[in-house]
């Protein structure tokens, strides 16, 4: 054979070998996976806030409770625990206390007659609608009154007349309670009381408006 032949042979078996190592050993190409469609979590409901449940105010009712004063004095606590408000309510007048003196028939609520409330010409207090007893205390403190006659003057409660009122005479005397008991119907949220002088001053010692049972 002819020996340039022979080296173009073997020149085109190495080429072949030298190819097809290369093919063998270039690395495999392999398509790339196509990513995973991201998922949208759900949308979660919120529910509506709820209402919190109101419950309505309702305004009590006014109850009617007993109301005592101490005309002329301070608040004072009975003996019985019978408590009585300071002097109030008056439109006028003056007031004097006597600390001193002892008052017969008086029981346990003899505190009140140690005060008085004279010269006015009215008395005033709010109170709820309904039916009330009043009570109007009275007690001839004064040493110039020394006999019937001398003090005497008209009350009016709640349009109800007590005609000239002489306590020394009604009471047998000096230093001698003596109580006026009236039922009443206040329809205008208020008591009223008026004082008419006739001999000397309208004067009283306490007051006690007490609902009706």
């Amino acid at each position: 054979m002819n020996p340039k032949r022979i080296l173009l042979i073997g020149a085109a078996i190495s080429s072949l070998i030298f190819f097809t190592g290369c093919q063998s050993s270039s690395p495999k190409t392999t398509a790339a996976a196509a990513p995973a469609p991201a998922v949208t979590p759900a949308a979660v409901a919120t529910p509506a806030p709820v209402a919190a449940a109101t419950t309505p105010i309702v305004a009590p009712a006014s109850v009617p409770v007993a109301i005592r004063i101490n005309a002329g004095g301070p608040a004072v606590t009975n003996t019985d625990g019978t408590v009585w408000l300071a002097d109030q309510g008056f439109a006028d007048g003056e007031t004097v206390e006597r600390p001193d003196i002892q008052v017969a028939n008086a029981g346990a609520d003899e505190a009140i007659y140690h005060s008085e409330h004279y010269s006015m010409s009215a008395f005033s207090q709010p109170v709820p609608n309904g039916k009330y007893t009043v009570k109007l205390r009275f007690a001839e403190t004064y040493e110039g009154v020394t006999d019937k006659g001398q003090r005497v003057f008209t009350v009016n409660v709640q349009g109800q007349d007590f005609k000239d009122l002489d306590v020394f005479d009604k009471a047998g005397g000096a230093l001698r309670a003596y109580v006026i008991t009236v039922p009443v119907e206040v329809t205008n949220g208020k008591l009223d009381i008026t004082f008419t002088a006739n001999i000397e001053n309208p004067e009283i010692n306490g007051i006690e408006i007490i609902p009706a049972q």
